[in-house]
């Protein structure tokens, strides 16, 4: 999890199981295993540019959690 933006997948859910992701980032948040599932790579959460490419891809196995306000206050992420 990164200090301002986590990014959580479910490649069962996307349609390529998430594969594509690895191209289309432009900040490589996502990075193809040795066995081919796709993993997070957390010290690149915090770049995300909320580009949306990614819940584009896909739009059911994504989602992007911002940790701060837009008035700059810092939310608890496992707040409910």
């Amino acid at each position: 999890m990164g200090l301002f933006v986590s990014v959580v997948i479910h490649p069962e859910h996307c349609p390529d199981g998430g594969a594509g992701l690895v191209d289309i980032c432009p900040v490589d948040i996502f990075a193809r295993r040795d066995d081919g599932s796709i993993a997070i790579v957390a010290e690149n959460e915090d770049e995300c540019t909320f580009c949306g490419r990614c819940t584009e891809r896909c739009r059911d196995g994504v989602a992007i959690l911002k940790h701060y306000t837009s008035r700059g206050g810092v939310t608890d992420p496992s707040a409910p």
